[in-house]
């Protein structure tokens, strides 16, 4: 082992945990509807910080009419910005220390390439006024970003517990499903479906409701102005919902069947309870008519879940190699 291995590997911890932070304050900002908090980018306002005096708040609005200053929208947007570029930041510098150090190049470059992309679509994030397909994108970045700094973790720490290669093929599966659920999630979340259907574990009182998954899943609507609330008929945002559902009930039988059959006893509890409360987050959302509170955690609760696939699939390869 290089002796840079194990300060880079702290390093590479520090990043995961900013990132976890990251994907939580970008839920945060997405649920108190602050995604356009400040209408211009990268400042607010063409401002560092949110304009607060009467002066900088005058001198904002002129600039910006149909975009009034709410400091309590404007502040979560630009704290999850700054966290988003102190997180490229430590990606950059890493990368520069992994290759002047000799380590392996491949996984630091991709994750700069990543980076450098998720600040684009955070740009696009606010210029083209919540775009779903642009807000999805960017949620899905966020948590590719999470997943490739874990996984360098993981390469630069002790060998991973040792898991039954003949389960690769389930374990990948499990893994392709559980991605979908986060895509899904994010269209739900962006097209403001979480509270479409309003009851479970029917939705509005019967099983099969009234759905239109052609105009749900449009990926070329018209956004109109700005998509702040969503512009989607009920009856679309119900089949968004309802296929969500479905997908945690696929997510249910794949992760618990993984869950079921690992050897390895600390990966399988991990696992099995991550999506259990995973679980039981998304139910409360839909009977509690989402809390602020609960939805954050069924955001950090699918990233949670991502890592913990991400660790199984990673261990079947140490364990085949």
């Amino acid at each position: 082992m290089s002796e840079e291995t194990p300060r880079t590997r702290r390093l590479v911890g520090i990043a995961v945990g900013l990132a976890a932070v990251v994907v939580v304050l970008g839920a945060y900002t997405r649920l108190v509807d602050a995604g356009l908090g400040c209408p211009d980018w990268p400042g607010c306002y063409g401002m560092i910080l949110v304009p607060e005096s009467a002066e900088e708040i005058a001198r904002a609005e002129a600039a910006f009419p149909e975009s009034p200053v709410e400091a309590d929208k404007a502040w979560p947007e630009m704290i999850h910005r700054y966290a988003a570029a102190s997180l490229g930041l430590v990606v950059l510098a890493l990368a520069v220390l992994a290759i002047k150090a000799g380590l392996p190049w491949k996984l630091p470059v991709a994750l700069v390439i990543l980076v450098i992309a998720q600040g684009a679509f955070g740009a696009w994030t606010v210029t083209l006024k919540l775009w779903p397909q642009v807000v999805t994108t960017h949620l899905l970045g966020g948590f590719a970003t999470l997943a490739l700094l874990w996984v360098w973790w993981l390469v630069l720490r002790d060998p991973p517990p040792r898991v039954n290669p003949s389960l690769r093929g389930l374990a990948l599966t499990t893994l392709v499903v559980v991605v979908i659920q986060v895509v899904l999630g994010g269209w739900l979340t962006a097209n403001y479906a979480a509270l479409a259907c309003p009851d479970f574990p029917t939705c509005h009182g019967v099983w099969i409701p009234d759905m239109d998954f052609a105009a749900g899943f449009d990926v070329f609507q018209d956004v109109g102005p700005n998509y702040l609330g969503g512009l989607m008929s009920s009856d679309a945002r119900v089949a968004i919902h309802v296929v969500h559902r479905l997908g945690a009930v696929a997510v249910l039988l794949f992760a618990g069947w993984l869950a079921v059959r690992l050897g390895s006893r600390s990966l399988a509890w991990a696992l099995g309870g991550v999506l259990a409360v995973q679980l039981a987050l998304g139910i409360a959302n839909v009977i509690f008519a989402l809390p602020l509170a609960v939805a954050v955690l069924h955001n950090a609760g699918a990233a949670a879940l991502l890592l913990v696939v991400v660790t199984v699939n990673y261990s079947i390869r140490r364990s085949s190699a």
